[in-house]
């Protein structure tokens, strides 16, 4: 049956990691909202073009534009099987119009849709961020207590340096933490009224997070 999975939690509890993963386990594309309107920004298409003039002008782009943008990427044939979406919904709004572009897309064939949330301690997101370390280079994301380089300051992959986000700072993540739950949470209750909320801790080592997300997933 095609799986359709969306993860929600609050920002470092480790969904990237695991959804990167997941991805590549199923062969499931790993769809990132964020980088795929930029995508579509960059190829100058009809709605990359129209999102650019509401992000020109400092506005958020349009719920529907954004809609319209994630139904095309759905309705690919690498989606057929089934899609891990991430970034999307953020918004109870939005995710009512996920419902509306799942049923168009599967037209009455059989899915299963699950939302997954990265329950964790805000205390230890806070320690995940301000360790948090990414190569200049590849990008590659360390963390100096949970995942830390071989050779100090170093990529493991590519030998490129290791540099500090300007944001990545106690002051400015729990500010994120508080735009997350006034935003974003809801979502974690409005998926549980559905029936279709998994949640799982996802405090602890990437394999053992990562045990507990196939457990929930596969069930």
């Amino acid at each position: 049956m095609k799986k359709e999975l969306i993860f929600l939690g609050p920002p470092a509890c480790g969904k990237g990691t695991q959804t990167s993963k997941l991805a590549k386990y199923f062969g499931f594309p790993h769809i990132d909202t964020g980088s795929l309107l930029r995508a579509e920004i960059t190829a100058q298409t009809e709605n990359g073009k129209i999102a650019k003039s509401y992000i020109d002008e400092g506005h958020l782009v349009p719920v529907e534009l954004v809609g319209s943008i994630i139904k095309n990427r759905l309705s690919q044939d690498d989606c057929k099987n089934g899609y891990i979406l991430d970034g999307y919904p953020r918004s109870t709004e939005q995710a009512d119009l996920l419902t509306k572009i799942n049923n168009e897309i599967d037209n009455g064939n059989s899915a299963d849709f699950r939302a997954i949330y990265f329950d964790t301690d805000t205390e230890v997101l806070i320690s995940r961020i301000v360790n948090r370390r990414s190569c200049k280079k590849c990008g590659e994301i360390y963390n100096l207590k949970y995942k830390p380089p071989k050779n100090e300051n170093t990529c493991d992959i590519c030998g490129g340096e290791l540099a500090q986000r300007k944001d990545d700072n106690e002051e400015t993540a729990k500010a994120r933490f508080e735009t997350y739950f006034n935003e974003t949470a809801p979502l974690i209750e409005y998926y549980k009224n559905k029936n279709i909320l998994k949640t799982i801790d996802a405090q602890g080592s990437i394999d053992e997070v990562w045990e507990r997300l196939l457990k929930v997933v596969e069930d």
